[in-house]
């Protein structure tokens, strides 16, 4: 016989109505609940309340529901408030029951406001040392790479402040008005030529980048150890910032937070500058970085011309030697870049039988070499090793996958206006990201821990194995760094005279 269902009809009393028991055991927001402590805002933001006045809201509350924005990638404040009634396991994770009233949505904004980008930043930095105390983080090898976000405004925003006519404008009233209550956080020296007077006045701190189109960007810089892909240190920074230039920032944040020393760097050939590269030398790295010359030595054998391995420096004569035999001498000293540029003679050039093979220009052939070459020499070399080229296709898994990741939690578009609430956004979708690992981690530990057990009880004998588990964990890790540091050692002769 089918049934019929009746029209449904409210009770007016329910009795023994627990959100703990509506909340399923394994739900991830209970793990992130008995992982992290977000107690610790007390201490952090104590300075920015007053004794008097009307009681805030609790400052962990708080941040779990900044927490929540992102993780569950809701796509406002206001949304996540008119959700929040409707969601029983967000009510048990903020420690609300079903019947207490929900903040307004202005709390959050009013909160960032009042807290500053430093409360999120150290948020970010306790779920790091929380990995690393894990054992999710080895500390020594390092891959980075940037990402652009779009910013949360238009191109019809952009102001051309040496245009007498946009002066007059009402866009360029707003600009000013913005730029009196906070100023850009625009470095000067730093950004194209474009945007040195192009701003926009909905957001004057994002920069106008073109990657397939033109539109406001920022750019986030992200550093991933390579054991379990956590996010150790982050930079926001105007999308039109060179990231080669926050390479060694990148470094000591990780440094600073994690407590280990980074002996090998992992970048794109984008950080591969010789200020990069001299960095790493003077500070001990080994840089795994592909030069960013590469195309030019690509372009130039593509045209049948002589690359600059074709050539050989002379150091006491300070002379370079054609292939032809003849000499390019020093003709300018460029102080700013630390670089000397040899040239050949023009009619030495013009006489010579290879100058289809070597050049095009009428000037005759050029040659640029750094005051510090030879040791820029030592860096290129060791980023052509095949251990470099094994750890730049691990990067690109690595770095890439946490971008991948990211997509899910909104990071490809800024909630917010102004480079410090772009900053707590990607320190928040960091922190996700590494609270992820956390929970795998934990979950994988757990089944093993089960499975240990269940041998040691059919042997007869039950041990607990959470302390003899983690010791064997950490011998098994470092059994396997010492292996694979003395294996590299042990090759590294060979691959290099190969």
């Amino acid at each position: 016989m089918m049934g019929q269902q009746d029209e449904p009809q409210g009770k007016l009393f329910y009795h023994n109505i627990q959100l703990e028991r509506r909340v399923r055991r394994d739900h991830p927001l209970r793990r992130v609940a008995e992982l992290i402590d977000f107690d610790f805002v007390y201490a952090e933001v104590a300075d920015r309340y007053g004794r008097n006045g009307n009681v805030s809201v609790p400052p962990p509350v708080i941040l779990k529901l900044m927490l929540l924005l992102v993780l569950y990638n809701v796509r406002s404040e206001r949304e996540l408030m008119a959700t929040l009634p409707e969601r029983l396991d967000w009510l048990w994770f903020l420690g609300y029951d079903i019947d207490d009233e929900v903040p307004h949505h202005s709390v959050l904004s009013k909160a960032r406001s009042r807290w500053g980008r430093e409360v999120f930043r150290s948020f970010f930095e306790r779920v790091v040392v929380q990995c690393a105390e894990a054992g999710l983080v080895d500390g020594s090898k390092l891959f980075m790479d940037s990402s652009l976000v779009e910013a949360d405004a238009s191109n019809d925003s952009i102001v051309d402040t040496t245009d007498l006519k946009q002066q007059l404008s009402t866009k360029y009233r707003q600009l000013e008005a913005r730029l009196e209550r906070a100023p850009s956080a625009r470095e000067p020296g730093r950004y194209s030529t474009t945007n040195q007077h192009n701003i926009s006045a909905t957001d004057p701190d994002a920069a106008l980048v073109r990657r397939g189109t033109s539109a406001l960007r920022y750019q986030v810089h992200r550093a991933v150890d390579g054991r379990a892909e956590v996010v150790t240190a982050t930079l926001t920074t105007p999308g039109d910032v060179n990231e080669a230039h926050k390479m060694m920032e990148l470094v000591q944040a990780h440094e600073s937070t994690t407590g280990a020393k980074v002996s090998t760097v992992v970048a794109d050939s984008k950080y591969g500058t010789h200020e990069n590269y001299l960095a790493c030398h003077d500070a001990g790295l080994v840089a795994h970085i592909p030069r960013q010359g590469q195309g030019t030595d690509r372009r130039l054998r593509g045209r049948g011309l002589f690359t600059e391995e074709k050539f050989r420096f002379d150091a006491e004569r300070d002379v370079y030697v054609c292939p032809a035999g003849s000499e390019l001498q020093r003709r300018v000293f460029h102080k700013d870049r630390g670089n000397i540029e040899y040239a050949a003679k023009k009619k030495v050039c013009r006489a010579c039988p290879l100058r289809d093979q070597c050049t095009r220009s009428k000037g005759g052939r050029t040659l640029i070499r750094h005051l510090r070459q030879v040791d820029l020499d030592a860096m290129i070399a060791t980023s052509e090793t095949t251990a470099a080229k094994r750890d730049l296709r691990r990067r690109q898994h690595l770095c890439e996958g946490s971008f991948a990741l990211s997509v899910r939690h909104g990071y490809k578009r800024a909630r917010w206006r102004r480079l410090w609430r772009v900053e707590i956004q990607e320190l928040l979708t960091c922190t996700v990201l590494n609270i992820g690992r956390l929970l795998h981690a934990q979950q994988r530990r757990q089944v093993a821990e089960m499975a240990l057990t269940k041998r040691s009880r059919g042997a007869g004998a039950f041990v607990p194995l959470d302390s003899r588990y983690r010791a064997l964990q950490r011998a098994l890790w470092s059994l396997f760094d010492g292996a694979i540091f003395a294996i590299r050692k042990m090759l590294e002769p060979v691959l290099a005279s190969a």
